[in-house]
């Protein structure tokens, strides 16, 4: 029995009746761009992240990177971020000119840790950029403090984070500003590439609008350098279908996370997820880790079950940030977790029978996997 790594198809097919009523809607406006649908989008998705404001833009990266632009961080400034993450957080910041400072994570959770943050702030800092990663909040409140203590911005990045809540709040609205990802594997996917921005501040909402638009907010009238970057009617339309059972789909992804947490505890040399007692994951993706990740994925793979690896290359190796001077052995965690990390399937369409396969050839796997560490 094969189970793929991520199903595309059967999230349509339940909706099918609703997106298609939708792009019909749409078709028949003959209105493509920044109409009805984007405003009915951005006042529903603000309201699900308990925020003021919602922007609807092009894509995940630049949401981020108009957030950095709108707040004026650019050349000369600097932008902690995690050095566990994926390359797009990273890339909001150097698209805006500013220099990327990166921070290790706490390993239990794989998100920025608070307790390495203040001592990578200098004269150049202006923003803190987070990361929920894999669909679990960073622990904000101790991030939120240090950036009080020293008039920073926070920052973010909600890609993997929608609907997630830190001691009851969203994500979302946990900072100044967040910015969401819409592409298609996201908890809440488009249909192609889509993204927002989240504020509670009505003047970082007005810029971005500005910004997202060539710098304009009346045709041919343009007040700034901008950008085209809009969410579209036809993506908007569809999200307002997704974003209804949004909720519903987080709750199916954790009673999977709580099968194979509840099914795989106590595997001898898999590391499962840790959570702690004020994060309320979404669980985007179920990331273990293991000594031997590529062998194990070798052998899920012969198993019939996809896997991926969240990320194998950390940032400050890949060659696009050569000239940072950055070199291997800086960050050894984030390292050592690229040469561990092994996300397993992981959805709200998950068959009856594909759990318990997943879970059974893991536990073959890591038996035999085990078997062959104590023959070292």
């Amino acid at each position: 029995m094969k189970v793929p790594f991520l199903d595309l198809t059967s999230p349509y097919l339940e909706l099918k009746d609703e997106l298609d009523a939708a792009y019909q809607r749409v078709m028949e406006s003959g209105w493509y761009i920044l109409g009805k649908e984007v405003d009915a989008f951005e006042s529903e998705f603000a309201a699900y992240c308990e925020t003021k404001y919602c922007i609807g833009v092009g894509n995940g990266l630049e949401a981020l990177h108009l957030i950095v632009r709108a707040y004026g961080i650019g050349p000369g400034d600097e932008v902690i971020v995690p050095s566990n993450t994926y390359i797009a957080t990273w890339l909001a910041v150097t698209h805006a000119g500013a220099t990327p400072v990166p921070v290790e994570p706490v390993e239990s959770t794989y998100n920025i840790d608070p307790s390495l943050i203040e001592q990578a702030i200098t004269p150049r800092t202006k923003a803190i950029l987070v990361v929920h990663l894999y669909g679990q909040t960073a622990d904000m409140d101790p991030i939120n403090a240090l950036a009080r203590k020293h008039g920073l911005k926070v920052i973010e990045d909600c890609a993997q984070a929608h609907g997630a809540r830190y001691k009851g709040r969203r994500a979302g609205g946990l900072g100044d500003a967040a910015g969401f990802s819409f592409y298609p594997g996201k908890n809440l996917g488009a249909l192609g590439d889509g993204g927002a921005v989240t504020t509670n501040d009505p003047e970082l909402a007005e810029r971005i609008r500005v910004l997202r638009n060539y710098g304009s907010q009346i045709k041919y009238h343009n007040e700034v350098v901008g950008y085209n970057s809009r969410l579209d009617e036809l993506q908007a339309a569809l999200l307002r279908v997704k974003l209804s059972r949004l909720d519903e789909w987080n709750d199916r992804r954790r009673q999977v996370a709580a099968q194979y947490m509840r099914e795989l505890a106590g595997q001898q040399h898999l590391t499962l997820p840790n959570v702690p007692e004020w994060a309320e994951p979404v669980w985007h993706l179920f990331v273990v880790r293991h000594a031997q990740r590529d062998a194990l994925q070798k052998a899920l793979n012969e198993a019939g079950i996809g896997t991926m690896i969240h990320y194998p290359i950390p940032p400050h190796l890949q060659p696009a940030y050569a000239d940072h001077n950055l070199n291997e052995g800086n960050f050894p965690i984030s390292e050592l977790m690229a040469k561990e990390v092994l996300s397993l399937p992981m959805g709200p369409h998950l068959g009856g029978e594909d759990i318990p396969t997943v879970i059974g050839c893991v536990k073959i796997a890591c038996d035999k996997k085990s078997k062959d560490l104590r023959s070292i």
